[in-house]
This record gives structure tokens, sequence and C-alpha cells, in this order.
């Protein structure tokens, strides 16, 4: 299932080459230079401290579980995430595997007012910048689709933009490579996800984020994302010093998204 991640990858470069022929690269740097001020991800994330902050997202569909909302309305969503609690949002913006759109950012934003984070699939400099013109606030940065030359470059780029980065990692390899990189260039723009999910066999387990834990210096910047689905889920998370989780295939699946963003925070 490994190659899955490989295809998704191979298939971005493809759309980013694209992209950049119906906007150039210079046309899209000017228009991030005309962009607002991103709100302030990182510290919606990790303020206050030892209290439980919740991103919450925004997802239609994934290519491990299909179609997961029908009845999908972005804006709706978001609001009822901010509603019951959330921290921020995380908007899937890739459209061929998760029937997302870089458009729901703006709609989001434009409804809510806590920081939104762009979860798509970034291999190319040229996504960040898509990212600022979009109102991105953050960027999600696989380390599993990177060369640690390529993180090294998309951190510094994402900076100058004054983009939070969520750098995310799956297994102990990867934590390895990262690791020396989270805080760079600039401590208080970068978080580190711990992803439960094992991309061979897509399955969820979170005590994977407990075992890695051992390996990080900071807890104040983790943040535990899959396979959360409980209040005792977050409460077992919190006892381990981790406050920061990211939260989406469960609540959208539930009825009411508010109700049990509600109850994962504080409980039935």
């Amino acid at each position: 299932m490994a190659s899955v991640l490989d295809k998704i990858v191979a298939y971005k470069r493809v759309e980013v080459a694209r992209a950049q022929e119906r906007v150039p690269l210079e046309a899209l740097q000017e228009q991030a230079q005309q962009a607002p001020k991103p709100r302030n991800f990182f510290q919606a994330v990790t303020r206050p401290k030892k209290r439980l902050r919740v991103i919450a997202e925004v997802k239609k569909a994934s290519p491990s579980a299909g179609v997961i909302r029908e009845d999908f309305d972005p804006v709706a969503i978001a609001k009822a995430y901010h509603e019951n609690g959330a921290a921020a949002i995380s908007c899937l913006t890739d459209e061929k595997h998760f029937q997302g759109s870089l458009d729901y950012i703006a709609l989001i934003k434009e409804a809510v007012p806590l920081p939104v984070l762009r979860k798509d699939f970034i291999v190319d400099p040229y996504q960040l910048y898509e990212s600022r013109v979009a109102g991105a606030d953050a960027v999600l940065l696989i380390g599993e689709c990177l060369e640690e030359a390529e993180l090294l470059d998309l951190l510094i780029l994402a900076t100058e933009l004054k983009l939070t980065t969520l750098v995310e990692v799956h297994d102990v390899e990867t934590l390895l490579m990262v690791r020396p990189h989270i805080g760079f260039p600039h401590p208080t723009y970068t978080l580190l996800g711990i992803n439960n999910r094992d991309l061979r066999s897509m399955t969820t387990d979170l005590s994977h984020t407990m075992r890695l834990l051992e390996m990080v210096e900071n807890l104040d910047i983790v943040v535990s994302e899959s396979g959360i689905r409980t209040h005792e889920d977050v409460k077992r998370l919190r006892q381990a010093g981790v406050y920061r989780v990211l939260v989406g295939e469960h609540l959208m699946r539930q009825p009411d998204v508010g109700v049990a963003l509600h109850e994962l925070i504080h409980g039935a």
C-alpha cells in the first residue's frame, strides 16, 4: 500500500507542472506578495500549553475510505467546528484523490475566524505560493513524500511566506530524517505531526504516537493524527503529554459534526 503514496506524489508533480502552464511561477509570486497576512496557525494550536487543541478536518473522501460524507458542505462543517471548540481547521485540497478544492480555503476563512491548514501533497515550492494566494495559513509537509533537501527548501520558503508548517511523519526512519529540522529556520513556525496510519496496511493505531514520543524532545509541538475517535483516546494522549490532535474521518462520519467534536473534547 505504500505505493499508493508514490502514485499520488507522481501524479501531483504532473498536476503542478500543468498548473505552472496556466499560471507561471512569477505571476503567482506577485499575487502572493499582495495576499493578506496569514492567521497565526502555530499560536492557535500551541497556546495555551497543557490544554487540548483540536485541528478539525474538512474532508469529503479519501483513497482508503472512498466517499466519507455525501452531504458535504465545507462552510457549514467549518462553522460547526468553530462553534464547538476547534482551535483550527484542516482542509483537504487534493481534487483527484480526496475530492477537495483549493477554493474551499477562502470560503472557510470568510465564514470562520480560525486559521486554516492546507492539507495536500506538497512536493514543489510552487505549491507554497499557491497556498499563500489561496489564503492558507499553514501547509502540510509529509516527510515520506520528500527528500531531506526538498524538506529544508520548503521549510525556508514557508517561513518567508509566514506559513506555519505541519511536518508529518509515519515511521521511525522519517522521524529521524526530519527531527533535526523541526523548528528550522524559526521555532514558532513548525509543528511535528505523528500520523498513526500504517501506510502499508492503512490501519491506525494510537499507540504509534506513544512509541515515537520517546524520540521527540518538545512535546508542545506534537500533533497526533489519524485514529482518534473518542474522548478516551484524547485522554490517553493527554496523559502521555500530547495536547494537540488532528481529527477528520471520525468527525466527518457522524450525523452532526459539531456534536461529535464537542463529545470528543468534553466527553458524552
